[in-house]
């Protein structure tokens, strides 16, 4: 990706601010995600809460609901980092599935069947979803059988965010001409995230009680990470100490502050800004195509969309008059 670098040698100030990695374990649970590996049985609405807790928090929530007999990748996210939450719910999903057939297809017609059911389809929610049950379209990246035991197939599924892999079981069934029910179901990966990233609730559980009986905190500061890690894929502008300040009282993103910002952005494009230590201070859109802020020397450029930095991590640098 090409970036217009409009500051070659920016500073920044050692006294404000921390690099996401060394963050305090305080910090991270102001704003931080875990990556949970969901048990069957729970749902995710109990687990968040359970989590919640057991660290004893005022604010800590899930993005992206799995069935109470569904495991695997669960992020959870505390404080500020809630506000990503339908930012994280777009993240595209990998699904092993067991399927169940009352009567079972060849396998040529089981896996012709899954290819027509790839692409742009209708998944409309089942009724007992927690959604609004209507005509809508995903899209199914991939379809893959890997294996068939008597009336069971095992498929994995990588589609985008929001698909019922529970309507695919039902429609596989029309298409076949026999009832198909899912039997289990797995999510493997959320983004970037897989199952090797998680941790079970009992790991947790376990990094809580050193932390709060032994004073303990490293196993807990392992397993808490910062926002960032979340904003990785996402585009991004970098801003000087001032704009950081300003940025986090919700003021708009000036030409002075910019330090560098992807060429090719149109007008209205969402994008992170992120300051000289790669800290998520909120989301921006612009007010102008990034191809033509070099030429500019002074100017509003973007105005925020959603702030996620607090207004004590830099000083103000400008005065009010009275």
């Amino acid at each position: 990706m090409t970036v217009h670098v409009l500051d070659e040698s920016p500073t920044t100030d050692a006294s404000f601010g921390t690099v996401p990695d060394d963050r305090t374990l305080e910090q991270r649970l102001a704003s931080g995600f875990i990556l949970v590996d969901k048990p069957a049985g729970p749902t995710s609405h109990q687990l968040a809460a359970w989590a919640r807790d057991l660290l004893g928090l005022e604010r800590l929530g899930h993005g992206g609901t799995l069935d109470p007999f569904a495991t695997g990748v669960l992020p959870l996210m505390t404080g500020r980092c809630m506000k990503i939450t339908n930012k994280i719910l777009k993240h595209q999903k990998t699904y092993i599935a067991v399927f169940r057939f009352r009567t079972m297809p060849d396998i040529e017609e089981l896996q012709a069947t899954m290819a027509t059911m790839t692409g742009r389809i209708y998944n409309v929610p089942p009724e007992v979803s927690a959604v609004k049950v209507q005509v809508r379209t995903r899209t199914i990246h991939a379809f893959e059988l890997l294996d068939t035991d008597g009336h069971d197939a095992v498929a994995r599924i990588t589609c985008e965010a929001g698909t019922y892999i529970r309507t695919m079981a039902r429609d596989m069934g029309l298409l076949l001409n026999t009832p198909v029910s899912l039997k289990e179901l797995r999510r493997e990966t959320s983004g970037m995230f897989d199952l090797d990233h998680c941790i079970t609730m009992d790991q947790l559980a376990d990094a809580v009680w050193l932390w709060k009986e032994c004073g303990q905190a490293d196993a807990l500061n392992a397993i808490i990470h910062p926002i960032e890690k979340l904003l990785v894929d996402v585009p991004r502008c970098t801003v000087k100490d001032s704009a950081v300040a300003a940025l986090s009282y919700g003021a708009p993103l000036l030409r002075p502050g910019l330090v560098s910002i992807p060429a090719g952005l149109k007008k209205g494009t969402e994008l992170l800004v992120t300051s000289l230590k790669e800290e998520a201070v909120g989301f921006v859109k612009l007010k102008t195509d990034s191809d033509d802020i070099p030429s500019m020397e002074s100017g509003e450029l973007a105005r925020p969309s959603m702030v996620l930095m607090d207004t004590e991590v830099y000083p103000r640098r400008w005065t009010t008059s009275s």
